[in-house]
């Protein structure tokens, strides 16, 4: 089953939140992302505040949640709560283009 882009989001915060500041490589595999997308989308959550890059050492590049994104995963915990998805009906919802 494919996951959306915000599922995707979602799963590179909560790893970051759980396991973090991770190296690139080790979001990767956490947050099963190719590299490419996930370099994208860590570009995009670090713009919208929810994650931050930190320089460990000389060169070694960490990726760690902000205060901000431990905020947006709480909400998105409630919010599926409150609008519980079944698998079912995820399939039966149309594909957006």
């Amino acid at each position: 089953m494919r996951r959306s882009k915000l599922e995707m989001y979602i799963d590179i915060l909560r790893v970051l939140a759980q396991r973090g500041p991770l190296k690139l490589t080790h979001v990767m595999y956490k947050a099963n992302v190719n590299c490419s997308v996930l370099k994208e989308y860590l570009d995009f959550l670090i713009k919208q505040g929810l994650v931050e890059e930190r320089t460990v050492g000389k060169k070694r590049v960490v990726y760690a949640v902000t205060q901000r994104g431990r905020i947006v995963i709480k909400h998105f915990r409630e919010l599926k709560q409150v609008l519980p998805i079944t698998e079912e009906a995820r399939n039966k919802m149309p594909i957006p283009y």
